[in-house]
């Protein structure tokens, strides 16, 4: 899923959240994972992040935009060459 795997996704960083409670609260440990999952998610999601399928998506799209603009340019380019010959 992810291609760094110094990244951590968030089933991971709550299972290492609730690894890291003192012993005696382990019995609640299954609880506590979800809850810091949820209390992740939220936060992620107040920072209007977007996934890394969106900014692939949206810098192909930009790429091919890209390409059409350089085409549309050299052609113009062509046209204006040929109107002043």
């Amino acid at each position: 899923m992810n291609d760094n795997p110094n990244r951590l996704n968030l089933d991971e960083l709550a299972r290492q959240l609730a690894a890291s409670v003192p012993r005696g609260l382990k019995t609640v440990g299954e609880d506590l994972e979800r809850n810091f999952k949820s209390l992740l998610q939220s936060g992620m999601e107040r920072m209007d992040l977007v996934t890394r399928e969106e900014f692939d998506l949206h810098l192909a799209v930009l790429a091919r935009t890209r390409e059409k603009l350089e085409a549309l340019e050299a052609r113009l380019a062509e046209l204006e060459s040929q109107a002043s010959d």
